[in-house]
């Protein structure tokens, strides 16, 4: 079971987000614990100034940014709503 992707996203301040959803739900995200400290290619996200590019992928619809860095939309949502991921069955 897929949970619904992000249509549309907007940087508020720092590192929070307004996401809205597929189907139609909108959250705030504050995405800091994500991004912050983790180095690598998330590393250029910790400037706040690059971390306000984000946008929604056309196809993925998820979270992307210039440098190819995207989130799980399910684990967003998940997050956003309190909504459990789905156990994948075998």
């Amino acid at each position: 079971m897929m949970l619904p992707r992000i249509n549309g996203v907007r940087h508020l301040h720092d590192y929070v987000l307004h996401l809205i959803f597929a189907n139609g739900e909108e959250a705030d995200l504050d995405l800091a614990g994500r991004v912050r400290g983790r180095g690598g290619v998330f590393k250029p996200l910790e400037d706040i100034a690059f971390f306000a590019q984000v946008a929604v992928d056309p196809e993925a619809h998820t979270l992307v940014w210039p440098n190819g860095v995207d989130l799980d939309p399910d684990g967003l949502y998940s997050e956003a709503t309190g909504t459990p991921l789905p156990i994948p069955t075998v």
